[in-house]
Formats: structure tokens, C-alpha cells, sequence
């Protein structure tokens, strides 16, 4: 198990749900905060990982959220995936030269969001699943 700690910003309950079930039954601990404010709060509480940025957020999108990410000495360091629903046009290359290593289209695979996860903590793949 893995026992790496991982920030999933989502403002959707249903999703952020999935989001838990999913990582905790690969071995991550998971936190989460649900509106732009919460997300840089929660992250310099927890120091994580890995962050998952959901892009449609209440009181600020996801943007604000990876600039502050990035202005944040601690933060800066962590590996962001951004996933979103939003369309693709134009979001997945701001969302790039913002700072996050990836842009995953909701909905998604997850096998592929695993093993995107893990090629960003540097963890080894499972047979039969590929990196995204």
C-alpha cells in the first residue's frame, strides 16, 4: 500500500465520493476540499502528494486555485492533475503552462487516472495498464 497523500479538490459530493473509493482502494489517503478557498487551506494543512484540480469551482475556478498553488513556496513542488468537464478547447494548454503536469477530460478512465497518478509519485505501473 502506498499511504501517499493525495488533495482532490471537487465541488461535486457524488464525485468526490468516487474519488475516495477509487484511491482508497489503491492504497492513498485522501483529502479533500470542495471551493478555491478550502483547496489552498487544506493543502498547506496536509502537505500532499499529489493534487487532483477539478477546474469548475465554487468561489474561484481551478486556475486561481494552480496560481496559487505554484506562488507557494511548499506548494509549488507538489504534482497537480487537473481533470475537468469543462471544454477541452484551450483549457488542457492554460491548465499546462499554469504549472499542472496533466489534464485528464472528465469522465475518465480509471485505470488511466491510476496510472497517471502513479506516474507522478514515481510508483511502479501494474501489468495490463498503461500510463496515460
Amino acid at each position: 500500500m502506498s499511504n501517499k497523500k493525495i488533495l482532490v479538490v471537487e465541488d461535486d459530493s457524488d464525485v468526490r465520493l468516487g474519488y475516495h473509493v477509487l484511491l482508497k482502494a489503491h492504497g492513498y489517503d485522501t483529502y479533500f476540499a470542495t471551493n478555491s478557498t478550502s483547496a489552498v487551506s487544506e493543502a498547506r494543512k496536509h502537505l500532499p502528494d499529489l493534487i487532483i484540480l477539478d477546474l469548475g469551482l465554487p468561489a474561484g475556478d481551478g486556475f486561481l486555485v494552480l496560481d496559487r498553488y505554484r506562488a507557494n513556496t511548499f506548494l509549488a513542488v507538489v504534482p497537480v492533475i487537473v481533470v475537468s468537464a469543462r471544454d477541452l478547447h484551450g483549457n488542457k494548454e492554460r491548465a499546462l503552462s499554469g504549472g499542472a503536469q496533466a489534464y485528464v477530460q472528465k469522465p475518465f478512465d480509471d485505470d488511466n487516472l491510476l496510472a497517471l497518478i502513479r506516474e507522478q509519485l514515481g510508483e511502479p505501473q501494474y501489468a495490463g495498464v498503461g500510463t496515460a
